[in-house]
């Protein structure tokens, strides 16, 4: 069974065709610059074919996707009816859906609908699925699964603001949170490996990256998480702000004489790591942190800082941890990072291995020493094979 995985972006398209019997990735690849004037690199096999073509649309991108899988010397299939269905990631799906649906007219319309909730996501994401529906055969089933539907089992009490509750009624500001497909791979393949019942389980999972969010779940669901509304909140990331007061940002947008617009854009692309450190990757962040970069060493302090509090504040919620998670591009590969963290939680029954810590880079590995009261896990995320996972189960393939 081929499943082909998509996740679209206002001028990206990504992609991976994956074998569900042993859920190896058959071929991957990225269509960019949509709109601009375009180029596609495609790999399987050990081939990697690099070329530039114009996608006027995601129409066209979509058709170069199909050219790379069943033409040329990395074709991997000779025709999309081989493919079982698709998949495709859906950032936002509001209070509507709370798990992956037939991407039918209706579903795809809900989903420009709720771009007032995500301007930059839903729109590519809808493009993207009309588009893909005018390449692919109509007898390909295709799915949207949603990166906030792992969320919608937060009660009201976390995901409601302290704000008039008519904000929630009339406009839909609440808690939504993200990161949902990757928070609930790891957490399910945590539970795979250890044979254990998830339903059993007390996790807290620290997605961390560029972007970064902290979950607690509770018997496999999320019961709280720090991105909120928008993936602004929460904890200090490459280029966001994280959760700050929000008269600091009124103060200062009087105080600068900027708009709306101009404040959006210092939040999300000119604070975090990057705001009070000089850099937005965390590996720079790194370096500069060991050539004496005191802002540097702030801005990593600040952000070990406010996972800690997470993490202590999501085990308060929970009554109990037993398992915390590390995944994302910082979560699996930066030691020091998790060491900082967990390294003094012996009141939470963490005692950090720190021999195994230091080696533990981009695969699943247990990081407390035996007989932790709570264990600490590098677990790898991806996002693709849960969409594939969901897609199948979906249409009972």
């Amino acid at each position: 069974m081929k499943i082909l995985v998509v996740n679209a972006g206002s001028s990206s398209l990504k992609y991976q065709l994956i074998n569900l019997e042993d859920e190896s990735v058959i071929a991957k690849g990225n269509c960019d610059r949509i709109g601009i004037d375009g180029n596609i690199t495609h790999v399987a096999g050990g081939r990697k074919i690099q070329k530039d073509i114009s996608f006027p649309t995601h129409s066209e991108a979509f058709m170069s996707v199909v050219d790379a899988l069943t033409k040329g010397e990395a074709a991997v299939i000779t025709s999309m009816d081989e493919i079982g269905a698709v998949g495709h990631r859906v950032v936002h799906g509001g209070e509507v859906y709370s798990g992956t649906v037939d991407a039918s007219e209706e579903v795809i319309k809900t989903i420009e609908d709720l771009s007032r909730l995500a301007p930059l996501h839903n729109p590519a994401n809808a493009l993207a699925l009309r588009a893909c529906k005018q390449v692919i055969p109509e007898s390909v089933p295709q799915a949207a699964v949603f990166d906030t539907a792992f969320h919608a089992t937060i009660p009201e009490k976390a995901y409601i603001y302290g704000m008039p509750y008519e904000f929630y009624e009339k406009h839909n500001v609440r808690k939504y949170g993200f990161h949902g497909s990757s928070h609930s791979f790891v957490c399910k393949e945590l539970a795979l490996h250890l044979g254990k019942d998830i339903s059993a389980m007390k996790i807290v999972s620290c997605h961390l990256g560029n972007g970064s969010s902290i979950t607690a779940i509770d018997g496999g669901k999320s019961v709280d998480t720090s991105m909120g509304f928008t993936p602004l909140d929460g904890v200090l990331m490459g280029t966001r702000a994280g959760a700050l007061d929000a008269s600091a940002v009124t103060y200062m947008m009087k105080k600068l004489g900027i708009s709306v617009g101009e404040m959006e854009n210092i939040l999300n692309k000119k604070s975090g790591l990057l705001g009070i450190g000089g850099f937005s990757d965390n590996r720079d962040l790194t370096a500069a942190i060991k050539a004496g970069d005191k802002k540097a060493k702030l801005a990593g302090d600040i952000l070990r800082y406010g996972i800690k509090k997470y993490i202590g504040a999501y085990a308060a919620v929970m009554n109990g941890l037993d398992y915390v998670i590390f995944t994302g591009g910082i979560g699996e590969n930066a030691f020091d990072v998790r060491e900082d963290i967990v390294g003094d939680l012996q009141f939470f029954g963490i005692e950090l291995d720190k021999e195994a810590n230091a080696v533990a880079r981009g695969e699943l590995a247990c990081v407390t020493k035996q007989g932790s009261k709570t264990e600490v896990w590098v677990v790898p995320t991806n996002e693709e094979l849960l969409i594939a996972r969901s897609t199948k189960e979906l249409f009972g393939l």
